[in-house]
């Protein structure tokens, strides 16, 4: 006679789909076979989620809502464990398909990946990052670490579309880090202002009468009234100066990576590749830079380019770090003389002032997008932004008399 064979139970006598077990120590298991055609198992202290917690044990999904999750991502094709990849390796085969990135990004690669071989975080498996471990991580970066917003900005700037890349291969079901950083983490970035016209008279006018630092004078004002970038105006070699045409080739950038290397790189854009127009002051400027340049026995040649207008003591090419260098003990021994102490000055100030003053007197802003470089007209629109009740005062008196 031909019996029914007798369901398995548990010790609630609750029947046991196929695969589920319990141990002797009351441990459910679930046996099931991945994608990858490989046996696997899963355990939980729970079988349904209306189970109680068991008195000592941690809270965990019970075995029946990690059998549904199992169900969907072999649906899904997602494949089991995260690829056993960890938060570091994973940043590692991001950065490794990341080839031809200019030098800047390359060492912010290398910083984050630094950041997670030294954190506990770096060595948690994908799978298991949830958005809640992703944003306590971040403010554990801030407020513990005490990393600043833009430095927390940039490591998410690498985590987030590296995690999307497991997304997109199927490694984890949702990216962890798609949230707004400024809702997690307060943003202590320092905004970098433009300073006044007054400010600005009143910076230049000291460099000039100063005696050790006037000879930083005609580079200073060529800062302010041309609105490069530093690493482009670093850059300027002889054959970029095209007086008969009054203007400033601008087609190249020079910098200094972290091994001391000098290298030269295009601009990010097409927009980044210009022509300046020289005042007439910019142009003496130039005149006197040029005429007051010591030949080096030597002329340093990056990249094929040489005739660099301006060397250091050992006959190579200044860098950023010069300027900026300069700039602060400018201000520090004004700060030092003056009562009215002048704001942070920088080589960013001074292209941001620069912007700020041309939208302020009336330049188009498409005219303006082009002098500074902008691939994006919204980034020259923000400077507009900046302009206060006085000036749109002065601005409805000027058109009122028109």
């Amino acid at each position: 006679m031909w019996c029914e064979r007798e369901k398995r139970r548990d010790k609630r006598n609750r029947i046991l789909h196929n695969g589920e077990t319990q141990r002797k120590d009351g441990r459910y298991r679930f046996k099931y076979i991945n994608t990858d055609g490989k046996e696997k198992c899963v355990y939980s202290w729970r079988l349904d989620h209306n189970d109680p917690y068991p008195k000592g044990k941690r809270k965990d999904l019970s075995l029946r809502e990690k059998e549904k999750q199992i169900e969907q991502d072999i649906f899904n094709k997602i494949i089991s464990n995260g690829g056993n990849y960890t938060v570091l390796t994973l940043v590692e085969k991001y950065v490794s398909l990341k080839t031809g990135v200019r030098h800047n990004t390359e060492a912010g690669y290398k910083t984050v990946i630094n950041i997670l071989k030294k954190d506990p975080f770096g060595s948690v498996r994908i799978d298991k990052v949830k958005l809640s471990d992703a944003k306590a991580w971040l403010i554990k970066l801030q407020q513990i670490d005490g990393r600043g917003y833009s430095s927390i900005h940039s490591i998410r700037g690498v985590l987030r579309p590296a995690f999307q890349m497991a997304e997109n291969d199927d490694l984890i079901r949702k990216n962890p880090f798609q949230f707004e950083l400024v809702s997690v983490v307060v943003n202590d970035s320092v905004t970098r202002e433009a300073i006044t016209r007054k400010q600005q008279r009143e910076y230049l006018r000291f460099i000039k009468e100063d005696k050790h630092f006037c000879k930083y004078y005609e580079a200073i004002y060529i800062l302010f009234y041309t609105g490069l970038r530093i690493s482009e105006f670093c850059g300027l070699t002889l054959e970029d100066i095209e007086f008969d045409k009054k203007r400033i080739r601008v087609n190249h950038q020079l910098q200094r990576t972290s091994k001391m290397q000098y290298i030269i790189q295009v601009p990010k854009t097409e927009k980044g590749v210009r022509y300046v127009p020289m005042t007439d002051e910019v142009e003496q400027c130039f005149h006197k830079i040029i005429d007051n340049r010591i030949t080096p026995v030597k002329e340093p040649v990056v990249d094929g380019h040489t005739g660099f207008l301006f060397l250091d003591k050992n006959d190579m090419p200044m860098v950023a770090l010069h300027w900026e260098k300069y700039m602060q003990h400018i201000r520090e021994k004004y700060n030092r003389i003056y009562r009215m102490q002048l704001p942070k000055i920088t080589p960013h100030v001074c292209r941001h002032t620069f912007c700020s003053n041309m939208a302020k007197s009336g330049m188009n802003p498409k005219t303006l997008q082009y002098i500074m470089g902008h691939s994006d007209i919204s980034v020259t629109l923000n400077t507009y932004t900046h302009i206060g009740f006085d000036d749109v005062k002065d601005e409805m008196k000027r058109i009122a008399s028109e």
